[in-house]
């Protein structure tokens, strides 16, 4: 029975079966885990009470609970029956007034002619109500025209408002106040209102355009009778009172609200701003690209300034008390003078300004404009709100405007600076000697003329801001550098066209020397304008950066170079004589080259230190290197001690005479070769510096008692034991080749052995 219990609930709920089964799982697994001993089953009779008393707890509450669901599902029934029950009643009352209804269909369409009667009974007594309006409608209307003509525009406004109270009531009227909807207002009833009130729209506009001829000219009337601006003010407020009420009448209501009358809302504030705005930017319409070139610019800009703070003390020191608070007049007037001073410096940005009317835009828009003169003042610091004005300039168009005026700058530059070396090349071929300045050194015109003009610059650039400063100085950086090199240029042209003609040019030295003066000038005036760079500067410039002390290094080299030519030049027809033996009898022609010497030492004199140093280092150098090839040529050869011993004596007196000459240098002549050896026959010289053995050769075959065991001797000591050559050491005998061997080959014989 049991079993067949359960196959007939698992065959209906198959959850049972399984619900079943894991139950006595679990309850096998209890059971198993609580008598895993024999011990254990004295506990059994325990276990069998406690669960007996939990099934049947169990089974009480199950019994509860259907109870209780069995009730709750009878009530739902008998509630279902009543609504039924009441359902059935409805339907039946439905019928009955639907039966009724149909019965009384005849006598409503009797009642529709009744109700047409009625609303053209409405009609007609509206109509006939207005008539004394409607009559005095063309009176009323002329009498508010000689209103507004006179400019009596509060009593023409207040005539205009009786005209348009008559037109939306009559209106309002024609379409049934007491309808639905209060608007069905016919086509034909329109066009008749509209016709007896054709004038009051024309009333509307003329007022409108009277009103708006005081406020844009209120900046310049108000200070001798503001009674038409406070006039106009009171109207606009009257019109946004009227705009308010109707809009209010309109949404109030519902479905049932008015309509707007044509032409509302008009929104006369808005528009009283708008034309304040238009006021302030008529200011600008008449100013043209003419009008403002060159100086005029500046004037105009100025003008400007004056203009615009005039009509802020009018507007702050009487208009605003003739508004209400909210209109915030003055704010309003800086937003609108703001606005159009922005789009009338974007466009005198876009011309073609030259660098002075780029500056008065710049000076003016960047310091002028926010200082205390202008929106700076302390009265104008709470009412210019400058996050929302924004910046006068965009910081792109005020970079453009820069990048326009260091162009310009630029462009003037590049023109002075060819000029000035024109005029340079011109002092050049003087028939007299270079000025001097108070120091006595030689100067021309040139960095004079240049430094002014780029410390002007960088002044002037100052003005504006450090940013400016920095691209004009490296503007200037660049054209110092493209000047040195032309004037490098020009150098070498000079030089070649004094080759050509030595004695066309008597102060052709003195010019190359003036020449280098002002490149240290130059140098010094490149370092100030250098200095004065900010440190963020370096960043700003894509191109690479102008390096005028390198050209300043070329121009430099290239006319000491030149110098030195010169003096080559002149001691060029003595050289020949020196190491002979005319000179080793007479001494000459040494004097004559100190002499030379000394001339051109004096007119290095008049070069700006350290290039006067310079100078005479290379002189010195020079002389040297002369002196020794001439000693390398061999012209003179010794025969016996005696020659030996004149040649050392010849050599030292010389070193004395160009000792005297360079007397402000130490260290005239170091020859490591000296006379004092050539003098006690000592076959060893001092070989450190020598360039090759050619030119230990000649040292000894000049002394001429040098066998060819200690020839040898001395020139594998000094391979082997040359020291090494001090830092900074410039070698002579670089410079100085030794000439070929003149021997002639012959047979050996007696004589020749």
């Amino acid at each position: 029975m049991f079993l067949s219990d359960m196959v007939s609930r698992a065959a209906v709920w198959p959850e049972v079966e399984r619900a079943e089964l894991l139950a006595r799982g679990a309850a096998l697994k209890w059971a198993s885990g609580v008598f895993c001993r024999p011990e254990h089953l004295e506990r059994l009779s325990q276990y069998r009470k406690r669960e007996s008393q939990r099934t049947s707890s169990i089974h009480t509450r199950l019994k509860s609970m259907v109870q209780s669901y069995l009730e709750g599902v009878g009530w739902g029934l008998e509630q279902l029956r009543e609504a039924r029950t009441e359902l059935r009643e409805v339907s039946q009352t439905l019928q009955k007034a639907g039966v009724e209804a149909d019965a009384n269909t005849e006598g409503v369409r009797s009642l529709e002619r009744l109700r047409e009667l009625s609303v053209s009974r409405q009609q007609l007594l509206a109509a006939v109500s207005n008539l004394p309006r409607l009559y005095a409608v063309q009176g009323l209307v002329l009498e508010t025209e000689r209103l507004v003509e006179s400019r009596r525009l509060l009593e023409a406004h207040a005539r205009l408002m009786d005209l348009e109270r008559w037109q939306d009531d009559i209106l309002w009227q024609l379409g049934g106040a007491d309808g639905p909807t209060g608007s069905a207002v016919s086509a034909d009833d329109q066009e008749l209102a509209a016709k007896y009130f054709s004038g009051v729209q024309q009333l509307v506009d003329a007022l409108g355009k009277e009103m708006w001829a005081v406020v844009s000219s209120a900046l310049a009337l108000a200070p001798q009778n503001p009674t038409p601006f406070v006039s106009a003010v009171r109207i606009v407020e009257r019109e946004e009172a009227l705009d308010r009420a109707l809009l209010a009448q309109r949404g109030g209501g519902g479905g049932g609200g008015r309509p707007l009358p044509p032409g509302r809302p008009r929104c006369w504030r808005a528009r009283f701003f708008q034309v304040l705005e238009e006021a302030v930017s008529a200011r600008f319409r008449s100013v043209s690209y003419l009008h403002t070139r060159g100086p005029g610019l500046a004037g105009h800009l100025s003008a400007l300034q004056h203009a615009v703070m005039a009509d802020l003390a009018t507007v702050r020191h009487l208009l605003e008390h003739c508004v209400p608070p909210h209109y915030q007049l003055t704010a309003a007037y800086l937003k609108a003078t703001h606005h159009c001073l922005h789009t009338h410096l974007t466009q005198v940005s876009s011309w073609d300004l030259e660098s002075g009317e780029i500056f008065a835009v710049l000076n003016w828009v960047l310091h002028i404009y926010n200082s205390p003169d202008m929106l700076g003042h302390p009265e104008l610091v709470t009412e210019a709100d400058r996050a929302v004005l924004g910046p006068l300039i965009s910081s792109e168009g005020l970079e453009q405007l820069q990048s326009k005026y260091v162009q310009s700058v630029r462009k003037s530059v590049s023109e002075w600076m060819l000029k000035a070396l024109q005029v340079e090349l011109q002092d050049w071929q003087r028939d007299q000697e270079p000025d001097t300045d108070h120091e006595g050194f030689y100067l021309t015109s040139l960095p004079t003329i240049i430094t002014q003009m780029l410390e002007e610059n960088a002044r002037v650039a100052l003005m504006i801001g450090e940013s400016l400063r920095d691209q004009t100085i490296q503007m200037g950086l660049y054209e110092i550098e493209n000047l040195l090199n032309r004037f490098r240029e020009a150098l070498v042209e000079f030089g070649k066209e004094h080759l050509k003609d030595p004695s066309s040019n008597r102060f052709y030295l003195h010019y190359l020397l003036a020449s280098i003066s002002n490149c240290v000038i130059l140098k010094q005036s490149t370092e100030t304008l250098q200095l004065q760079q900010s440190s963020q500067s370096a960043g700003h410039f894509s191109r690479t950066p102008p390096n005028p002390l390198a050209a300043l290094d070329r121009a430099v080299r290239r006319a000491c170079r030149l110098v030195m030519d010169q003096l080559l030049l002149d001691l060029q027809p003595f050289l020949p004589g020196l190491l002979t033996r005319p000179w080793l009898v007479q001494g000459d022609p040494t004097p004559k080259l100190c002499s030379i010497l000394e001339h051109h030492l004096e007119l290095h004199g008049f070069v700006r230190p350290p290039c006067c140093q310079r100078l005479q280092e290379e002189a010195q150098w020079l002389m040297v290197v002369e002196y020794v090839r001439a000693l390398m040529q061999k012209r003179f050869v010794c025969r016996s001690n005696e020659d030996r011993k004149q040649l050392a004596q010849q050599m030292l007196q010389d070193d004395q005479l160009f000792r005297e000459t360079f007397h402000s240098l130490v260290n005239t002549f170091v020859f490591l070769y000296d006379g004092s050896s050539i003098q006690s026959g000592r076959a060893s010289p001092d070989g450190s510096g020598l360039h090759s053995e050619e030119h230990v050769s000649v040292l000894l075959d000049i002394r001429g008692d040098v066998s060819r065991d200690v020839r040898a001797a001395v020139l594998d000591l000094l391979e082997q034991s040359a020291p090494p050559l001090p830092a900074g050491y410039r070698p002579i005998f670089t410079d100085i080749l030794v000439p070929p061997s003149t021997t002639v080959f012959c047979l050996p014989t007696a004589r020749c052995a």
